[in-house]
């Protein structure tokens, strides 16, 4: 965990505190930014209500980006499979952890 540091984000204007690697930093940021950005489009869409159903919602639309994303690897190189396999397995870490 030495290699690991505290980043602080805000989603829906709630701020969590993230261990991520140095590196990994500023990419973590980027994401934050759009899960948040995707949140709000959800949750302005005036269907969903309640940040749980919010944070589902936003993340079965990014699974199934996923998932098409890695049917049609033409689209897309390994690269990005990888990138997205990367962030769709923190996003289940940080859904199954209460937040601080």
């Amino acid at each position: 965990m030495s290699d690991q540091q505290r980043v602080n984000v805000s989603i829906l204007d709630k701020d969590y505190q993230v261990a991520c690697p140095p590196s990994e930093r500023e990419s973590l940021h980027h994401a934050a930014e759009e899960l948040d950005e995707r949140m709000r489009v959800i949750r302005g869409s005036g269907n969903v209500v309640g940040l749980e159903r919010i944070a589902v919602m936003t993340a079965l639309n990014l699974c199934y980006e996923l998932q098409q994303a890695t049917k049609s690897p033409q689209q897309s190189s390994p690269e990005n499979a990888v990138a997205l396999e990367r962030i769709a397995t923190k996003l289940a870490r940080a859904l199954d952890k209460p937040s601080t």
